[in-house]
């Protein structure tokens, strides 16, 4: 079953949009319908089931083609404690979320997009090009690379979930205004990857990664707003955690490339 909110036109007035009566138009109910659908029931569960095909299922069958190829892979063991750890959480998040709403639509949307880019990344040619250019561009050109092609689509990949998010971020809070999108957004962003473990210095991370750190910070920001931080605060206590995941990266990258040499 799927739930979806009455419509709730959005109306412009003095540089901020304000919800009125549903008689001025249809195309502000779909906007309003983005973040605010919810799945239950069987579409609950068809949506955890294809989720667990790609999470679970995937590993397992990477295993069996690495082998099949000849190359190294984890042991069997590890993999299906995996695949039933996955398994057990989003089975149990489903329950939870069905009990009270259902899943937000808001959510299928991050989840989609994450296997999404997490394919390109890992199983197209297109995703291995980005962590080629990312550990060395030079060496990437050299090697046949288009580099500034590659770059140019990744900025636009990049652009496009910006607007993306600032979209559902509108269809969220039912308002928008010329400050949308400003304060700690960005440095989150960029610390919630790097806290993932992906490299500013580029050639390494992944999808799942900069979700974990996503949570991360998160947790910190909740944190921080239970405790009634000041703005100021916050944004010490994020550059503080940021720059110590940066120094860290710097030293472990360091400590690489003396090993090799």
């Amino acid at each position: 079953m799927v739930e979806s909110p009455a419509a709730i036109p959005v109306v412009i007035e003095s540089g901020v949009a304000t919800a009125e009566s549903a008689a001025t138009g249809t195309e502000s109910e779909s906007i309003t319908a983005l973040a605010g659908t919810f799945l239950r029931g069987p579409a609950a569960w068809a949506a955890a089931a294809l989720f667990l095909a790609y999470v679970a299922l995937g590993p397992i069958l990477t295993r069996r083609s690495r082998q099949a190829a000849g190359l190294s892979v984890p042991p069997i063991g590890v993999v299906a404690i995996r695949s039933i750890a996955i398994s057990v959480c989003v089975i149990a998040v489903v329950i939870v979320l069905d009990s009270d709403r259902g899943i937000g639509s808001a959510l299928l949307f991050l989840i989609g997009a994450i296997i999404v880019m997490d394919f390109v990344l890992v199983r197209i040619r297109f995703g291995r090009m980005i962590y080629a250019i990312g550990g060395n561009a030079e060496a990437a050109r050299r090697a046949g690379i288009p580099v500034q092609r590659v770059r140019i689509i990744v900025f636009v990949l990049a652009s496009l979930f910006a607007a993306w998010g600032g979209i559902l971020g509108a269809s969220r809070l039912l308002a928008v205004n010329q400050s949308a999108g400003g304060g700690p957004v960005l440095l989150n962003a960029i610390a919630a990857a790097v806290i993932g473990g992906t490299s500013l210095f580029g050639g390494r991370g992944s999808v799942w990664s900069a979700l974990l750190g996503m949570m991360v910070i998160q947790s910190i920001s909740s944190g921080m707003d239970l405790l009634s931080l000041s703005s100021g605060i916050k944004f010490m206590i994020t550059g503080g955690v940021l720059l110590s995941t940066v120094t860290i990266d710097a030293v472990l990258r360091r400590s690489r490339a003396t090993a090799r040499k």
